[in-house]
């Protein structure tokens, strides 16, 4: 049970082109944002679809995965944990991000 504490499985689209930066470490980092689609009737009984993007960060092999089979549009599935930082903006304003830090990347679709 301990394995689920912090664990997030989305299948989504990809949004736009993702990102990739080789660091001076040697490390390299994938960004990417991924849409998921939740489909349900209304109380007038109309079907709904309601979009949720999320900011998924990927390291190492699975940033090389992106950086060679992920574009917009393709359907992913990614697991991996929830993650929170803060930092501060050249305003000097303290902001809040909530990201996805994959672990496993599935190639599914194609593009849609």
């Amino acid at each position: 049970m301990s394995n689920l504490r912090n664990k997030v499985q989305l299948i989504g689209n990809v949004g736009q082109e993702p990102s990739t930066t080789n660091l001076d470490n040697g490390k390299k980092v994938a960004r990417l944002s991924l849409a998921t689609n939740e489909h349900y009737k209304n109380n007038k009984g109309e079907k709904v679809q309601a979009t949720s993007w999320h900011t998924v960060v990927a390291w190492g092999k699975t940033a090389e995965i992106i950086e060679n089979y992920v574009s917009k549009g393709k359907e992913i599935a990614v697991e991996g944990k929830l993650t929170s930082r803060s930092y501060e903006d050249k305003e000097g304003v303290k902001r809040y991000v909530t990201e996805v830090l994959a672990s496993e990347i599935l190639l599914l679709g194609g593009n849609d």
